[in-house]
């Protein structure tokens, strides 16, 4: 029997029961169920929020990956041989959206206590390809933008943030999403802001990108009928817009309530086998996923599952080690290869109980 989801995502959505029922009912109401006002107002919050001057809704994150990058290389007139540095370690969609772009991912190492790009090991993969640098911000952390950015300006290089599990996170007095040229969002329902379906947007202060990506979106219209590009059909559509805008208010709340939960983990969990994501300034860290590394990860696993704890592994198989990217089989890539192998996430959630916490630290410190 189940005591501790990993995530109670139909929890998560009653505890908003009343805001989605309207949210639904004024989508309904109101006829108009592509690109009107509760995208054009999501966008509008959503982008005040982050702190950029634009936000495009569109339909997933991989979707705000691909367009930003495509419109670069249009802007640019980058050929196929332009590279995009990407860690290694990343959920494949982030490899896939350079890959559609048209362009080469090129794999860089992460950081070993923290699973984040490192910073020296992407210095020494810039070359004359090389064109844009992709941090992701992995498991809710900011990277260290302040020196990607430096390295980017100082080779001409833009810079992307994948901001998928970062909703809400600080670099200094920054949000991720204002980090950089630009950046991508996920609203996939088991994000820290969810719809009930796919969903996504970029962020940026370039108003030509921001125009551009919305064109592409949107079959690459200029206006109706019209076609400047090659586009495709990838909008966020007026439900999941209405349900984001229900939710987006919270946020800041439910984030705390995850580092508090994450603080509890990091004070309570004493395992000599166990290492975990500690951190001292909290509001750089959303925590999307509590990660810790274990040695003997599918012991303490099934040791959890017996005691009613579900968890998930944040990958269990890297991009190098996939069928679809055979190419890259044979890489050597020995820190991303041991977060795969030791990773191991632990329920985090606004909707868990105190007590519910407790347990999990106390299961886990009872582990032989």
């Amino acid at each position: 029997m189940v005591k501790v989801k990993f995530l109670d995502l139909k929890k998560v959505n009653d505890s908003y029961s009343g805001q989605i029922d309207g949210a639904i009912k004024r989508v309904l109401d109101s006829g108009w169920y592509i690109n009107g006002e509760n995208v054009s107002a999501f966008e509008r919050e959503f982008a005040s929020f982050v702190g950029t001057e634009h936000c495009v809704g569109v339909g997933n994150g991989l979707d705000a990956l691909t367009l930003v990058l495509t419109a670069w290389k249009d802007m640019h007139a980058w050929d196929h041989n332009t590279e995009v540095i990407v860690p290694a370690n990343t959920f494949i969609a982030t490899i896939l959206a350079i890959t559609r772009a048209g362009l080469k991912p090129v794999l860089c190492e992460p950081r070993k206590d923290n699973a984040l790009i490192d910073c020296e090991k992407a210095k020494a993969l810039i070359n004359e390809h090389t064109r844009v640098i992709l941090p992701v911000h992995l498991y809710g952390r900011t990277c260290d933008m302040a020196s990607i950015n430096v390295l980017a300006f100082k080779h001409g290089l833009k810079v992307l943030e994948d901001a998928c599990q970062a909703h809400g996170a600080f670099s200094g007095t920054k949000r991720a999403g204002n980090l950089a040229d630009a950046a991508a969002f996920s609203f996939y329902p088991g994000k820290n802001i969810g719809a009930l379906g796919d969903g996504g947007a970029i962020t940026t202060n370039n108003k030509e990108l921001a125009e551009r990506v919305r064109r592409l979106a949107n079959y690459g219209q200029s206006q109706k009928y019209i076609h400047v590009s090659k586009g495709v059909n990838s909008r966020l559509d007026e439900l999941q817009a209405a349900i984001l805008l229900a939710k987006l208010p919270r946020l800041d709340k439910d984030n705390e309530r995850r580092q508090q939960i994450a603080e509890y983990y990091n004070t309570h969990i004493v395992h000599p086998d166990i290492l975990l994501p500690l951190t001292k300034r909290y509001a750089e860290n959303v925590f999307h996923i509590y990660p810790v590394r274990c040695q003997r990860r599918e012991q303490l696993q099934a040791w959890l599952a017996v005691n009613g704890i579900q968890t998930q592994i944040h990958y269990p198989c890297p991009p190098h080690r996939q069928k679809a990217f055979r190419e890259w089989n044979t890489l050597n890539l020995p820190v991303t290869d041991e977060w795969s192998n030791t990773e191991l996430s632990l329920p985090v959630s606004p909707v868990m109980s105190d007590q519910e916490v407790a347990y999990v630290a106390q299961i886990i410190n009872q582990f032989e």
